[in-house]
């Protein structure tokens, strides 16, 4: 019986080298994930400017939401880069050129997607923090979009170089150089100026609102928790504005109503010849404000809120 003849030989269709697309995805997916992870539950709870009080909290989970968002970004862009220079890194005795790519509908497709999704998601979601409790503190003049649902602690800020004063009118309308704040309860801040532009910015509070002459620029923040809060002037207002800063105290209810009592008492007599308390001062009676403050034992220059061997202002 005559042998079988073997069959035809199987020859091998050019070899479509290896997945690139796959060698760069495995890799950015797990690092993104341990990344966003890592910004989540260990980095979020640290990021500026803490948790003393709603805005703060508010604005610590805004950072942390945009952080998770641009980890993956910039790990892709680091991979693939890393990539690149390991894979297709110039050989020595390779001098053939690459294929003449003319363009790739699925990845430019991709790319729009994924491009318009990001920045369209941020929009929104940059829109809405802005217009409800999460944009709060950032002062957004006389009429503001958002209201708390509660009593309000009120405060007026009122910027002078070079010196915060605060009135609290609803103890008399006292003002002093202390800021003091009770944790628990709403704050409503009114912030204005009585010479030039100054900016109110309590960093732990996430507050920040122009002190802007004639002008009531509200801000609101729950406090959350007690501690020491550093104000500054957040504006360029004169010789001095670097030196414009001070520091407040966020403590119990308690503690804030004897203190703003007792603040009361002790300055009636110069509260007596303070302007009577108004959202914005009309800068005519600067002078009676600054009598009062001398009379507070605040003296001063010429502008009686800066020590008289300053130089003036220019």
């Amino acid at each position: 019986m005559a042998a079988e003849s073997p069959a035809p030989a199987q020859h091998a269709g050019p070899s479509s080298g290896p997945n690139h697309g796959i060698r760069i995805f495995i890799p950015w997916l797990i690092l993104s994930v341990v990344a966003d992870v890592l910004i989540w539950v260990v980095w979020g709870p640290h990021l500026p400017p803490g948790d003393m009080s709603s805005s703060a909290s508010n604005q610590q989970f805004d950072i942390r939401v945009m952080a998770v968002m641009a980890a993956p970004v910039m790990l892709f862009v680091l991979v693939y880069f890393a990539y690149a220079l390991i894979v297709w890194r110039h050989r020595e005795g390779d001098e053939e050129d690459g294929p003449p790519i003319h363009g790739n509908t699925r990845v430019s497709a991709t790319w729009i997607t994924l491009s318009s999704v990001i920045v369209l998601s941020l929009f929104v979601f940059g829109t809405v923090e802005l217009v409800t409790t999460n944009g709060a503190g950032a002062g957004e003049g006389a009429s503001p979009i958002w209201k708390p649902p509660a009593e309000t602690v009120q405060v007026q800020v009122i910027g002078q170089q070079w010196k915060f004063t605060y009135r609290y009118p609803q103890f008399g309308g006292f003002e002093t150089t202390h800021l003091v704040l009770p944790v628990g309860e709403w704050v409503e801040f009114h912030v204005t100026s009585i010479d030039v532009i100054h900016s109110f910015w309590a960093y732990q509070l996430g507050v920040k609102a122009d002190a802007n002459p004639g002008v009531d620029n509200v801000a609101y923040t729950k406090i959350t928790n007690a501690g020491t809060i550093t104000v500054r002037c957040a504006e360029l207002c004169g010789l001095w504005h670097g030196a414009m800063f001070d520091y407040g105290q966020a403590v119990s209810l308690s503690a804030f109503v004897s203190w703003a009592k007792g603040t009361e008492t002790q300055l009636a007599s110069v509260t007596k010849i303070l302007p009577p308390y108004a959202l914005t001062y009309d800068p005519t009676v600067v002078a009676q404000m600054s009598k009062a403050m001398v009379a507070a034992g605040l003296t001063g220059g010429a502008g009686l809120y800066y020590p008289p061997t300053d130089p003036a202002q220019p």
